[in-house]
């Protein structure tokens, strides 16, 4: 029987949900296990220092699985035998599997010649070169270190990001592959030569050819994605359109890209060879502004006719949703968005407003969100709810 190459929208939304793992059920305790598989499937967590409810690291995985103890996830990233992740430019800032450092490398070598997103970083690598190069050596000489403790000389007086020249070459050396993430003071960055931090087993893995990294991270977006298209793909790792143009073809070549289409969706569309198209999806799921389902905000368009846009830094007048909207998975239909804050000194989890989708009932989604928004609050420490009066009755808060 040939490979079915047509699927409705509502078949694309359940390969991409079963791709992100929200056709499973949670665990009942979740463990060190179900997060190594989350990572596993994800392949990375993005880090974003909004911190109005939890860090943006912690949150796919208790949208996946629930309550857990974050300090395993401390242990993933940081514990110097554990580690299971390491820092660096994936899909933003993230946390990446750490067996797939040198599929990064090539990215590290284009930033040591000055080539990639960051122009201004860049200029400040060739302007700079001398400047860099002796932080690096203090880094070596001290061990690891935050930007603020470099020596009194190498603070200057940097503008982009409001960065000092100290900051801007450590993160230089980031970038470049030349120093890496030890651990994290609160959220600050204490930086360390990968030698010092990352096991010898993984650096020294062959690094791969631009091409065959480029195409392993394209392989590695389509089994997070489940279907996708050229850009959903290329946006997964941040690989450049030049880069993704000339891979799809090769992969599509070689089998590990089907051409599909899908129902409304127009353009190439790619399926993973070994997507699950589940029958029926019942995810129940509060998922972050930076959570991989929502990553490419077309695509979430597209799935789910939800136009999704994060109002942090739109002017508290003209927002419409609130500073920071959750969108509520129920089944496999985004139903909802939830404006949440963690207020960490009375111990509240405060809903600031709840906003259903058109035609979507709020007792439809009540309870199922009242049942999410407990859970949540427990993870957090929270010991109470506080929600719009409208909706405490049928919340049960």
């Amino acid at each position: 029987m040939a490979p079915r190459t047509r699927f409705s929208l509502a078949q694309a939304r359940r390969i991409a949900l079963a791709a992100q793992g929200f056709h499973e059920g949670r665990p009942a305790a979740a463990t060190k296990r179900h997060l190594s598989r989350v990572l596993q499937r994800s392949h990375l967590l993005q880090i974003d220092s909004v911190n109005v409810l939890v860090r943006a690291h912690y949150m796919p995985l208790f949208s996946r699985i629930g309550a857990y103890d974050r300090g395993l996830l401390e242990k993933t990233a940081y514990h110097r035998k554990k580690r299971e992740a390491f820092e660096y430019w994936g899909h933003e800032a993230s946390l990446i599997r750490l067996d797939l450092h040198p599929y990064f490398r090539w990215r590290m070598e284009r930033a040591k010649r000055g080539e990639g997103t960051y122009g201004g970083l860049a200029r400040f690598g060739r302007e700079k070169r001398a400047f860099i190069e002796e932080v690096r050596r203090e880094i070596a000489t001290r061990g690891p270190m935050a930007a603020g403790e470099l020596s009194g000389g190498h603070k200057g007086q940097g503008s982009w990001w409001g960065w000092s020249d100290g900051k801007r070459a450590m993160e230089w050396l980031f970038w470049a592959g030349e120093v890496t993430t030890a651990t994290r003071r609160g959220f600050e960055r204490i930086y360390d030569l990968p030698e010092r931090v990352l096991p010898s087993e993984i650096l020294n893995v062959p690094t791969p050819s631009e091409d065959e990294a480029q195409r392993e991270l394209l392989r590695l977006s389509i089994r997070s994605l489940g279907i996708a298209s050229e850009r959903c793909l290329r946006d997964y790792f941040r690989i450049e359109p030049q880069d993704a143009k000339a891979r799809i073809p090769e992969l599509v070549e070689a089998g590990d890209l089907i051409p599909v289409t899908v129902e409304g969706w127009n353009g190439p569309v790619y399926l993973d060879p070994d997507a699950k198209i589940p029958r029926r999806v019942e995810a129940r799921a509060l998922v972050s502004p930076f959570d991989p389902i929502v990553w490419e905000r077309t695509r979430t368009e597209r799935l789910f006719d939800f136009r999704y846009r994060i109002e942090i830094y739109t002017p508290v007048e003209k927002r419409e949703f609130g500073y920071y909207c959750l969108p509520f998975v129920l089944g496999d239909k985004i139903v909802a968005r939830v404006d949440l804050k963690a207020d960490r000194t009375g111990g509240n989890l405060i809903v600031h407003s709840i906003h259903p989708e058109a035609g979507v009932p709020a007792e439809m989604i009540a309870p199922a969100l009242g049942e999410e928004l407990r859970l949540m609050a427990a993870w957090l420490n929270l010991g109470s709810i506080t929600a719009p009066k409208a909706w405490r009755k049928g919340l049960a808060v």
